[in-house]
């Protein structure tokens, strides 16, 4: 009985790791369109976001049936329902890429001197995304709270940004709904931000047991 539960935990990390990897490919997607100005990126990352919503349901399925069909003792426990609220913010991970993908296919952004911290924001979230998701896969306490103390340099350049931003608008560099798309791409970047430290949270919950990491 146990050997069958931990073939299906190593499952559940295996269907968590590919989670994660779709959501790391519709952000990248999503940054590429906005500094190569490829819309065909763009046009890609609605369908990931779909994919990940799908992946969404299974692990959810996964977890209720082990939760239900094996009993698992406290740790397993703490893992699963860890895992459970995890897909809840990948899944908004890929809702708010694709947001990003959608302002960029509208609007005439492109990669400006103005978009040098959105550059550098991105590169922050993906690096706080992708090890969020090796921390629960290794069960690593350091690499959790990196993640969760990465997040001061996303709001920094979000910082950065929105000080860019009305620099430019007073000198009359750009117009504002240049300015609005390029801080609502900001912001939904800050949100994955958040949702990457939601996860390493419920990582530190799923190692420690203590709730009050999340």
């Amino acid at each position: 009985m146990r050997s069958k539960f931990d073939e299906q935990l190593e499952l559940l990390n295996k269907e968590l790791i590919l989670m994660g990897s779709l959501c790391e490919n519709a952000i990248s997607l999503s940054v590429r369109a906005l500094f190569d100005c490829d819309a065909k990126a763009a046009e890609k990352v609605p369908e990931l976001s779909s994919q990940v919503d799908r992946k969404e349901r299974e692990i959810e399925g996964m977890c209720i049936r082990l939760l239900l069909q094996q009993q698992p003792v406290a740790k397993d426990l703490s893992s699963v329902s860890a895992a459970l609220k995890m897909v809840t913010d990948m899944k908004r991970i890929g809702d708010q890429s694709a947001d990003i993908a959608e302002i960029i296919a509208e609007s005439n952004i492109s990669a400006l001197g103005d978009t040098l911290y959105v550059h550098d924001m991105a590169a922050a979230v993906i690096k706080m995304v992708t090890d969020s998701i090796d921390a629960f896969v290794k069960k690593d306490l350091a690499i959790a709270n990196s993640v969760i103390a990465y997040d001061d340099t996303v709001d920094s350049c979000f910082y950065k940004i929105k000080e860019n931003i009305i620099d430019r608008l007073s000198t009359g560099k750009s117009d504002g709904e240049y300015a609005l798309d390029l801080l609502m791409i900001a912001k939904y970047l800050e949100r994955i931000g958040d949702h990457a430290v939601n996860i390493a949270r419920w990582v530190s919950f799923s190692i420690t047991g203590n709730i009050e990491s999340v």
